[in-house]
């Protein structure tokens, strides 16, 4: 049955990509995307370039904080689920505006919510942090850990986006999803992302700065294996509250992935050691057991076939989008 989602963010590198999913799948999509400019609004439209000629596709241009474009997406439901995936993203930038971060990812979490309750029959899935985690000291990171002690403004903002979520099934009966995801990379990632920077700078000639001794841990995970995970969230069986991690449960060290890329590249990187930044965590690790279970999430793309992928999409670009 052809269902109709409403797609929040979905100019960005994860929603193009899920907008990309429902599409080829028969399925109609409203998005929501403000196309504000964190990075070069090009590369925004430029995702979103084919959806435009779908006839299944709709593009509302607008702020999730804003009543008005909130009501003008949901003139055009009821809709089957939400998949909310616009945030202002990224742990450093938040440290400068931390305000703006907590309106953007708390408010407009909500404004979403507030309509979502008058229609609780419409599943809400809500993209996550995994930095909601904080610093840890070894384990795996499981959706029952603590977590009250984010290291940034972006992490608490999250952590309070997911409270709001519970809230509004406990309250409503909103049926959520909370998806934790781990380090997602992939064609399309944002320009301020280290794959991108690094691939982007190696390429160049240009030094990049490792931050620490290149001995964090991240739980990199292919963009392609997050679309699986949010494509199940939207048909399993979910009648309550689940917060679900999506990783690839295969930490990799800093160091180890610049090798990667110089691989792919087939170019030397230029290092420039720099102390830790404020908010960084020492390493990432997904438990991703209950995803298995309750999505039959099975990520298939190894790092080096993902940073192949990527490193053959970036070669790849016009000059005008190597932001």
């Amino acid at each position: 049955m052809r269902r109709h989602i409403l797609v929040t963010g979905a100019a960005g590198f994860i929603g193009s990509h899920v907008v990309d999913r429902l599409l080829a799948g028969g399925d109609r999509v409203t998005a929501i995307d403000n196309l504000n400019g964190f990075y070069d609004p090009t590369l925004k439209r430029e995702n979103i370039h084919a959806h435009l000629t779908n006839k299944n596709y709709r593009l509302i241009e607008g702020d999730i904080r804003d009543p008005l474009a909130v009501a003008q997406a949901y003139a055009f439901g009821p809709f089957d689920a939400v998949v909310h995936l616009a945030a202002m993203a990224g742990v450093r930038p938040s440290l400068e505006d931390p305000a703006l971060y907590m309106d953007v990812n708390i408010s407009g979490t909500q404004r979403l919510l507030d309509c979502v309750s008058k229609e609780p029959e419409t599943r809400f899935v809500f993209g996550s942090s995994s930095s909601v985690y904080g610093e840890r000291s070894g384990e795996e990171f499981l959706e029952t850990d603590r977590v009250d002690q984010p290291l940034s403004p972006y992490a608490a903002s999250k952590a309070a986006a997911e409270m709001a979520c519970y809230t509004a099934h406990h309250t409503y009966g909103v049926p959520v999803t909370s998806l934790r995801f781990f380090t997602v990379y992939g064609p399309r990632q944002r320009p301020d992302l280290a794959v991108h920077k690094f691939c982007k700078r190696i390429s160049a000639g240009e030094p990049i700065e490792v931050y620490g001794d290149g001995s964090s841990k991240r739980d990199y995970t292919f963009v392609s294996d997050i679309v699986d995970g949010i494509e199940s969230a939207i048909s399993y069986d979910c009648s309550g509250y689940d917060i679900i991690n999506l990783g690839r449960s295969e930490p990799v060290i800093l160091l180890d992935m610049i090798k990667t890329i110089e691989k792919h590249l087939k170019k030397k990187a230029k290092l420039e050691f720099k102390e830790p930044q404020l908010g960084d965590v020492p390493y990432t690790y997904a438990n991703i057991d209950k995803a298995r279970k309750l999505l039959g999430y099975n990520p298939t793309t190894s790092f080096d076939g993902g940073i192949r992928a990527f490193t053959d999409w970036y070669t790849n670009q016009p000059l005008r989008l190597k932001a």
